[in-house]
């Protein structure tokens, strides 16, 4: 079979790696990928995999983008494809309309996958309009039926998000080079206890709650540091700089180390001794603390969307109700005095992620 996977730009992120993943599935299985973006530096990773990629500036949410209806509906009408798996709004409203005038028996089967929360309104609901929607967590599944009644129920497919356990293999240490390096840059680390915060740097991640945290148990547990793992781009820099203010101004600066953006995550998580998932909003999946878990590292985070779904299955002393500070600190401080044993991660596999979708795709093609 022969599919189109639509989406904005191939940067990073989730959906840009989810689509990664399925082309290279679709590839090993024989079938042709296609890919249309306005590119990004993922491009050449995803042509050297095997798949062939089609620049369509498809990614602007503005009027302009109406431009491109006329050079989707021709690429899909000089391709051919026997799917068409949307990823996002505007690819979707872009090929709803593409659709439209290639005759019925000649148009692509439609699939879209749900990877987020969008605010509900009717710009979201084409999201919906599909043969079949992906959605990528329970929690997105009760989103969609909560808020569009119109997508019938038998319609939604909720996969996963898997990760490869050969790349964050249960009980992962990084290399004595590594650690050489990290203790260089960043001599504050070592033999320490390190809760770590990974994530961007935006006011949706917590790091209020983990300066608290700090503040609350750094004196009783002089040996326990925060690491913040992840960058800041220019428009949070204002934001990085209040949150520094802030710990200077509570005498932590020489417990909290932020150490920006990194490509070695999963050494960050395996090195850590707590990984901490304290976002304001429900996330749809959680992929960071599975990636934690993945490699043994307990990870104490809000009962609330995918990260809840992944502690519910994987680590259920690791649940927190939400807000509950009181109940955040004495689960830290048990971990602290009682490290904890994770058990290898069984579910949630890449491999699991891509051959529920390809045989969707095989579904709706009988």
């Amino acid at each position: 079979m022969k599919v189109m996977q639509l989406l904005p730009e191939l940067n990073s992120g989730g959906v840009e790696r989810g689509t990664l993943e399925i082309a290279r599935a679709l590839i090993a299985q024989r079938h042709q990928s296609l890919v249309v973006s306005n590119g990004g530096r993922l491009v050449s990773q995803l042509e050297a995999e095997g798949s062939t990629h089609l620049t369509l500036p498809i990614h602007k949410k503005s009027l302009s983008s109406l431009w491109q209806i006329r050079p989707l509906r021709q690429l899909i009408e000089q391709h051919q494809p026997d799917i068409v798996h949307v990823r996002s709004r505007v690819p979707a409203w872009l090929t709803h309309f593409a659709l439209r005038k290639i005759p019925v028996n000649k148009r692509p089967h439609l699939i879209s996958t749900v990877h987020g929360f969008y605010s509900v309104n009717r710009y979201s609901a084409i999201m919906t309009q599909a043969e079949k929607v992906i959605a990528v967590s329970d929690s997105v599944v009760k989103y969609i039926t909560d808020h569009y009644q119109n997508c019938p129920p038998q319609d939604i497919v909720r996969i996963y998000r898997g990760i490869d356990p050969t790349a964050f293999p249960h009980n992962y240490q990084p290399s004595a080079q590594w650690f050489n390096q990290v203790f260089n840059d960043f001599p504050e680390l070592e033999n320490k206890f390190l809760l770590c915060l990974p994530g961007r740097i935006t006011r949706l991640k917590g790091h209020e709650s983990l300066i608290e945290l700090m503040q609350k148990l750094g004196e009783q547990y002089p040996q326990l540091h925060a690491v913040v793992v992840g960058g800041a781009d220019a428009k949070k820099q204002a934001y990085l700089n209040e949150l520094q203010n802030s710990i200077q101004s509570k005498g932590l600066a020489d417990k909290i180390t932020f150490v920006g953006h990194r490509s070695d995550i999963r050494e960050w998580l395996a090195f850590s001794d707590i990984v901490l998932s304290l976002s304001n909003q429900a996330e749809t999946f959680g992929r960071t603390a599975l990636e934690a878990l993945s490699v043994g590292t307990p990870v104490i985070g809000w009962n609330r969307g995918g990260v809840a779904e992944i502690l519910s299955n994987v680590y259920t002393q690791g649940l927190v109700d939400v807000g509950n500070e009181k109940a955040l600190l004495e689960t830290v401080r048990q971990h602290i005095e009682q490290p904890q044993i994770v058990a290898p991660v069984a579910m949630f596999s890449l491999q699991d992620m891509c051959d529920q979708t390809l045989a969707l795709y095989e579904s709706v093609l009988k």
